[in-house]
């Protein structure tokens, strides 16, 4: 059960450093707009994270909900803002912003928690 929760939570960083490298590859381009590596990495992250959570019950394992509660309604979030503006040419400033701290505060509620 340990080598499985090992693999899922690999794959759940995977897919959060996927997000956050198809974010910050644009830092200086004016025109953003959601990549591959953004859609598939929110889409690892959530469903990994999901998988995670059920390893996490199955074992013997303590699970802060409230924290589990946090990282669902932002990668929630961040799932959907991404795949509503996938076929848009160009996103607005404001959302990329709102993406990036989105991600960034979630990475943090992960580790400060």
């Amino acid at each position: 059960m340990e080598l499985l929760e090992h693999v899922v939570l690999f794959l759940h960083f995977i897919g959060w450093g996927s997000l956050l490298g198809g974010l910050v590859v644009q830092l200086r381009d004016p025109d953003k707009r959601v990549n591959s590596a953004m859609r598939d990495g929110i889409g690892l992250a959530f469903l990994a994270g999901l998988l995670l959570v059920g390893v996490l019950e199955g074992g013997d394992e303590e699970v802060n909900n409230a924290k589990v509660a946090v990282k669902f309604v932002v990668a929630l979030v961040i799932l959907v803002l991404t795949m509503a503006n996938m076929r848009k040419e160009r996103i607005p400033a404001g959302l990329y912003w709102d993406l990036l701290a989105l991600t960034l505060g979630n990475i943090g509620v992960a580790i400060f928690w």
